[in-house]
């Protein structure tokens, strides 16, 4: 029996021409896109490398769809960096990771300046190390004037976590007796969200094949469209990016109404 034949990757006149196209449609491409990055350590283990290997190489495809979605002119980007529940990772795992992520936010930051994009963070941050913090508080003030793509990492972030903490702001703003519980919709607890003045995400993306949101913009996305890819975080690519937004550009979004006819 003869093996399939292994996709040859994508050259770059490829990528770029299927860039052109997306581009060419921008009627059809979401606003707001949000991925989660999912698989970097079974991507490791499967190659015989430390997990955190896998977290290193997962930075790559970072750099790649960032410059991807901000040369489409996707408005927002948001990747889910490091869930609440991250913190049951063995304690040297976790070390690196506070390391990748600070060599990130040092690294990039150039990039994020010379692509126009706005950094913004979501999560319970404050629980950050204080070296994480400074970093992240340097690249928001720095990119603040900024009027690209809005680049959000979701740090620290859970989304029970998030509906928790809007509860709690509610809760004591009826108690202070500037609000009343009748006044409380759906505006004012999105408004009382981390993601307040953020579009809802029209695309998640989840790599890695699991079947399941995580914990992620649980209030946000109750019509965004899924995109699932049974590739591991560092095997995504442009490609792969582009595939998503193709497919989505197809899909007919009702939200919960009929198209007419």
């Amino acid at each position: 029996m003869k093996s399939k034949a292994r996709p040859s990757t994508p050259s770059a006149a490829e990528l770029h021409g299927q860039a052109s196209i997306l581009a060419g449609k921008p009627a059809t491409l979401p606003r707001h896109v949000a991925i989660i990055m999912d698989g970097n350590g079974r991507w490791a283990q499967q190659r015989g490398m430390p997990r955190v290997e896998g977290h290193r190489q997962g930075a790559k495809s970072v750099r790649k769809v960032v410059e991807a979605a901000a040369e489409l002119g996707l408005e927002q980007l948001t990747l889910y960096c490091l869930s609440s529940e991250n913190w049951k990772s063995p304690p040297a795992e976790l070390t690196f990771l506070m390391y990748l992520l600070e060599k990130y936010l040092i690294e990039e930051r150039k990039e994020i300046l010379r692509q126009n994009l706005q950094f913004s963070v979501i999560g319970r941050s404050e629980d950050l190390p204080a070296n994480i913090l400074e970093q992240i508080g340097t690249t928001i003030e720095q990119s603040a004037g900024n009027t690209g793509m809005r680049l959000c990492l979701a740090l620290n972030y859970g989304s029970r976590g998030e509906i928790v903490d809007a509860v709690k702001k509610i809760a004591e703003q009826i108690q202070l007796g500037t609000l009343k519980a009748d006044q409380i919709n759906e505006e004012l607890i999105s408004n009382h969200l981390y993601t307040a003045g953020m579009p809802d995400p029209d695309l998640i993306i989840r790599t890695s094949g699991e079947m399941r949101i995580s914990n992620f913009l649980l209030w946000q996305i109750s019509y965004s469209e899924l995109w699932v890819t049974p590739k591991h975080w560092p095997e995504f690519g442009k490609e792969d990016f582009y595939a998503a937004l193709e497919d989505y550009s197809k899909r007919d979004r009702r939200f919960g109404g009929l198209t007419e006819t």
